[in-house]
């Protein structure tokens, strides 16, 4: 399982180790909640629960609301409407989804954020973090997939909107657009793909989760110092370390517990202030809405979508440059997907032989300035495409991308990092082990460290 020297599950009576020759499942779970786990991890480090709460919860209530719902034009607003007033506890099921999948958002965000700050997609973890933004790139298709399944008028202009996004592909962007849809625009093929995607994506989420555990298991987890666990000998290993269980699952249980009191306020008094009014409005292909935005997750990568009209100097040279087969449109679709690419080759744009942005002064202010230009492209992503808006979007998705293109490989060669602790045990004892603080939760020498 991990890298880090640990004792293994040791099968005692008959029927354990009968288990264990023939299926080692008992040794797996044990290995897994017992693994070490560096001792000095903050509250930033409880995401990982509340997203598998999350996908737990959508998976749940997904399969439950399918069974009332039915995929088809003429019929799909009217079995929402059906599950909300008929249907028992309904509302509630409904209400747990849709604000479920704006809590999965939130998790997801602030554990991306955390790993950037604390320098989590660094060797040996590059896989891991690649496989995290599969993770997310899943989520964001199950989540649009999700929007168009009501099929009000948000959800039908949305689909309209961002699959005519496949017909700006110079060339063969019409059939991939055709093949999306089922059809030449948005009707009963492209709602029933929707649905079959939308139901079967979450299996697949829940199966690259597995992998992704398994990744950081292997490479061990990541701490506030991005120093490694010592791992010469078991004895040393500890001293860094502390089992998962029981020391880390009760925190994130804590943790858990806080964060579902503030969602269930918001589904009990709440639950419709995410939404969007026009949703409420069965879908007519012959009234457009005046202003179509997505659900505020995708804010800011629409925001980056549309920053770049005709006019900005950048795209005018790349038009010039593929002699007219760039155009605007074709343009914001590549920064879209470009604005998540470049966080995927974080690992490789970072530059600094330092991990954690806890001991890197330039970098911490250039990666506070990062969280604030998001905020704004998550504002501005809802705001018309006009007037100073226009401005504010192109600066802030031009910031975006030169963090990590521009200021993330320089930082490596100017910035002169300070000096992180020489151990793990050094950095947790210096938060808690003076005198007044908690008391030192070392693990005794024959206590298993798994």
């Amino acid at each position: 399982m991990s890298g880090i020297p640990h004792d293994h599950y040791e099968p005692k009576t008959r029927f354990e180790k009968w288990l264990h020759t023939r299926l080692p499942v008992v040794s797996l779970i044990y290995d897994t909640i017992m693994i070490p786990t560096p001792k000095n991890l903050n509250w930033m480090w409880i995401w990982g629960i509340v997203l598998v709460f999350c996908l737990v919860l959508q998976i749940a209530t997904g399969v439950a609301l399918v069974m009332h719902y039915t995929p088809h034009v003429s019929l799909a607003f009217s079995s929402v409407e059906h599950i909300m007033r008929d249907v028992n506890g309904g509302y509630m099921l409904r209400y747990l989804h849709a604000n479920g999948a704006s809590l999965f958002f939130v998790a997801v965000y602030l554990h991306i954020f955390r790993g950037l700050y604390y320098g989590s997609y660094k060797a040996p973890r590059e896989v891991t973090w690649i496989i995290g933004m599969l993770i997310y790139l899943a989520m964001m298709a199950t989540a649009f997939m999700g929007y168009v399944l009501p099929w009000g008028q948000m959800s039908f202009w949305g689909a309209t909107v961002i699959t005519g996004l496949f017909g700006a592909i110079p060339g063969i962007g019409e059939s991939i657009q055709t093949w999306l849809l089922g059809g030449p625009a948005v009707d009963n093929a492209t709602l029933n793909r929707f649905f079959s995607l939308h139901y079967l994506l979450p299996f697949v989420i829940a199966g690259l989760v597995i992998v992704h555990v398994w990744a950081f298991h292997t490479t061990g987890n990541n701490n506030p110092t991005g120093v490694e666990v010592r791992r010469g000998s078991k004895e040393e290993a500890k001293k860094d370390t502390l089992p998962f269980w029981p020391y880390f699952v009760i925190k994130d249980l804590f943790a858990l517990v806080v964060v579902l009191l503030v969602f269930f306020a918001i589904v009990g008094f709440m639950p419709n202030y995410l939404g969007h009014p026009d949703n409420y409005i069965e879908a007519n292909p012959l009234a457009t809405p005046a202003h179509i935005v997505p659900e505020w997750y995708f804010l800011p990568f629409y925001a980056i979508l549309r920053a770049f009209t005709a006019d900005v100097w950048v795209v005018k040279l790349v038009h010039w440059v593929t002699f007219g087969i760039v155009d605007a449109k074709f343009f914001g679709v590549l920064a879209m997907f470009g604005a998540i690419a470049v966080m995927a080759l974080a690992p490789w744009l970072d530059t600094s032989s330092v991990r954690s942005g806890r001991f890197r002064p330039m970098f911490k202010w250039w990666f506070y300035l990062l969280c604030v230009d998001f905020m704004v492209l998550m504002w501005v992503g809802a705001m018309p495409a006009e007037g100073i808006y226009t401005w504010i979007s192109l600066i802030a998705a031009t910031y975006w991308f030169a963090y990590f293109l521009v200021v993330l490989p320089l930082l490596g060669v100017i910035e002169k990092p300070t000096a992180a602790p020489a151990t793990i045990e050094e950095d947790f004892n210096e938060h808690y082990g003076k005198p007044g603080a908690r008391p030192d939760l070392s693990i005794p020498s024959d206590h298993p460290a798994e």
